[in-house]
């Protein structure tokens, strides 16, 4: 259903490091930690391109067995060799959008918790090879259309959050501005 991904950035086609956030995605190193990580020569980490995805090991109190996205918000950027890197085989058999809302769910922890060896956890990083993780099992309904209306479903849930969202910070700053003004 999907294929690791190693291709290297051998050509430089992108100079924009990333980094996988369990709460914001595939996201600029520069706008996540303020600073670049990343070395200069980034030419041999993984390239990855809108619609890959990535699993980061690195375990957090959001992302208990690491966190796997999918890079929406760019057209392509480079990661650390340390992710796995994978992309879907076939569009007919399994949809993107819905494999982005499966692993916002804890249902594929499972398969991971199973190759994870006990006391397999280096400073919060999972020992997981990537053979290994790739032979975990996707739980999905077998008609894509179904897929298809599930992955809508939610990223239109999504969408309409980050309205509701956007909506609360403006009323917020237009409370702000009420209270300095009537208390000064």
């Amino acid at each position: 259903m999907v294929e690791r991904v190693t291709r290297k950035n051998e050509n430089f086609e992108s100079a924009l490091p990333l980094t996988i956030s369990a709460q914001y995605g595939l996201i600029d190193q520069n706008e996540f930690f303020d600073k670049r990580i990343a070395s200069k020569d980034v030419s041999g980490y993984y390239l990855v391109r809108k619609g890959e995805f990535a699993y980061n090991k690195s375990t957090s109190s959001d992302a208990p067995w690491g966190a796997i996205k999918r890079l929406d918000k760019y057209e392509s950027g480079v990661l650390s060799t340390l992710y796995i890197v994978f992309q879907i085989r076939d569009e007919n058999i399994i949809d993107s959008d819905y494999l982005v809302t499966y692993y916002d769910t804890d249902l594929w922890h499972k398969g991971v918790q199973a190759i994870a060896a006990e006391g397999a956890r280096n400073h919060g990083l999972l020992n997981i090879a990537p053979a290994d993780f790739f032979k975990t099992t996707i739980s999905m309904p077998k008609n894509i259309e179904e897929q298809r209306k599930i992955g809508a479903y939610f990223k239109h849930l999504d969408h309409l959050i980050t309205l509701h969202q956007r909506k609360l910070e403006k009323l917020k700053i237009i409370k702000k501005s009420f209270l300095e003004k009537m208390f000064v």
